[in-house]
């Protein structure tokens, strides 16, 4: 019998208006990120500041509006000061995190330059692992006081006459963890970020605040810390962050593909604690959500082990993306938008060579991997507003989790364009899904394109030479009477683009 799934597409039902920085990336201080990612003086691309421009080309097309630096792990031992002034007289410094040797090549002022050469804003990390309310305050003032104080004036000496006018700044990173340099307790923690907030509002009343939640959902901290964390930060910050990676080491694949639904519950329970918390407190703002860290990340875990410690950007983390992995990331992608009214920003970690969309070779090619499809789709057809999705689709269970649809799909409404965008993806490992969608409250639309990513192979993977797995025109939606009909392709990911017409 084949499988049909139905859904119902309205556009009062709105979910929220999408935050342009919920398609944010992430660049660390970590493997081949920055030093022969972005960064490669005397490759054949290079720019006269040693920043390679295919690179960047392909970071342009992903329409990246924010990018957290320097970290992740990396900032909680880093000086920012180690990487402004002359590059001559920048130390070298060992990085506990990675245990690597860090350069200081590239910091504040070159990022924030070339950022912005990415059409991106920056989202800078602050270290409180190893440091706390003064550095957070020497920092916000080198990069954001216009002129005439100390700090400020170090930075127009240093020839940036303007400030960077950094908005977005990250209280420390996964301050819970273990493996995090000045791990914290929550109250401990929760303390340092809200004196650290008000020096840093006091510097510039402009910025907005992220706190960190927990590092991800199996830490045994999970729920309390963000609710003691809230107690001491909740009037000072914006944003509580989330961090979640996802893996299939098991080969277990119709669990993997079912792990958003694990995403979908873990944003909902940070929300809850959010709203408790604001239930306690009387408050009368509502905290939003950072989910600055996502991805799919394993293939890696065993291998980087045997990485020679101290070394200057070794190959670390570079993971080799699979079709598999882009259907997860398409779900990953449908659960933040799912979540719109309260996710504002999120980042995909990380941007290149490290967990990344792009790859690159040391002098040679750089290519886009499985992953880089559907985020780049999401990021050029994914703004305006969510709708809610009402989805009949038929289910199955694994072992692990239950009433798994086959369909995963969200709708996004553009009005400026008079655009109807559904991402969609069918789970179903070898059989396709007929789709049949009501459109009618948009009166009458016209079939744009139907995109679509689908490879025989599941563990099909892009290579500099060969691009196996990308995205095709050729898929077959069609519009009938106000009502949009398509055949998914099993274990596919799927972009129908509507014109509204009237």
């Amino acid at each position: 019998m084949a499988l049909t799934a139905k859904m119902v597409v309205d556009k009062d039902f709105i979910i929220s208006k999408i935050d342009d920085r919920m398609y944010g990336s992430f660049i660390e201080h970590l493997g081949r990120a920055v030093y022969g990612g972005i960064f490669e003086p005397g490759h054949p691309t290079a720019d006269a500041n040693g920043f390679r421009q295919d690179v960047l080309e392909l970071i342009q097309k992903l329409n990246v509006p924010i990018i957290r630096y320097p970290g992740g792990n990396f900032v909680s031992g880093y000086d920012w000061k180690d990487g402004v002034g002359p590059v001559s007289e920048r130390p070298r410094r060992l990085d506990l995190a990675w245990r690597t040797v860090e350069p200081n090549l590239i910091g504040m002022n070159e990022f924030a330059t070339w950022a912005r050469s990415a059409g991106a804003e920056v989202m800078w990390a602050i270290n409180l692992g190893t440091q706390g309310v003064e550095d957070a305050r020497q920092v916000i003032e080198y990069a954001n006081h216009p002129g005439g104080s100390y700090w400020s004036d170090l930075r127009i000496q240093h020839g940036y006459e303007q400030p960077h006018r950094i908005k977005t700044w990250c209280l420390g990173n996964e301050m819970d963890g273990p493996w995090q340099i000045g791990q914290k307790t929550a109250d401990e923690y929760g303390r340092a970020a809200a004196e650290a907030a008000k020096a840093m509002r006091w510097v510039d009343p402009d910025i907005e605040l992220v706190a960190c939640g927990s590092s991800y959902l199996g830490m045994p901290t999970f729920a309390q810390w963000e609710a003691t964390v809230l107690e001491h930060t909740y009037e000072h910050v914006d944003y509580l962050s989330l961090h979640q990676y996802y893996g299939n080491a098991e080969q277990d694949t119709a669990t993997f593909l079912a792990r958003s639904l694990q995403m979908d519950q873990f944003i909902d329970s940070v929300t809850a604690i959010c709203d408790y918390v604001k239930a306690k407190k009387r408050s009368k703002k509502t905290m939003k959500l950072s989910f600055d860290e996502w991805n799919v990340w394993f293939h890696t875990l065993e291998s980087d082990k045997q990485i020679e410690p101290w070394q200057v950007a070794p190959a670390q983390l570079e993971d080799i993306y699979t079709m598999e992995d882009a259907l997860v990331v398409g779900c990953m992608i449908i659960s933040l938008l799912k979540h719109s009214d309260r996710v504002g920003m999120a980042c995909m970690a990380q941007l290149v060579n490290v967990i990344a969309p792009i790859m690159t070779e040391t002098g040679g090619a750089a290519w886009a991997q499985t992953i880089y499809y559907p985020f780049m789709h999401a990021s050029l057809y994914g703004r305006g507003n969510a709708l809610i999705p009402l989805v009949h689709s038929p289910k199955y269970d694994t072992k692990e989790i239950t009433d798994v649809p086959y369909l995963e799909a969200i709708a996004v409404h553009n009005e400026e364009h008079n655009e109807i965008t559904i991402f969609a993806v069918n789970r179903h490992l070898t059989d396709s899904l007929s789709l049949l969608m009501d459109v009618r409250s948009f009166g009458e639309v016209a079939l744009i394109e139907h995109l679509v990513m689908e490879h025989e192979d599941l563990k099909a993977v892009n290579t500099a030479n060969l691009q196996a797995v990308s995205p095709h025109a050729g898929g077959n939606a069609r519009v009938e009477a106000r009502s949009v009909t398509a055949s998914l392709a099993a274990a596919s990911w799927n972009v129908i683009r509507l014109k509204i017409h009237s």
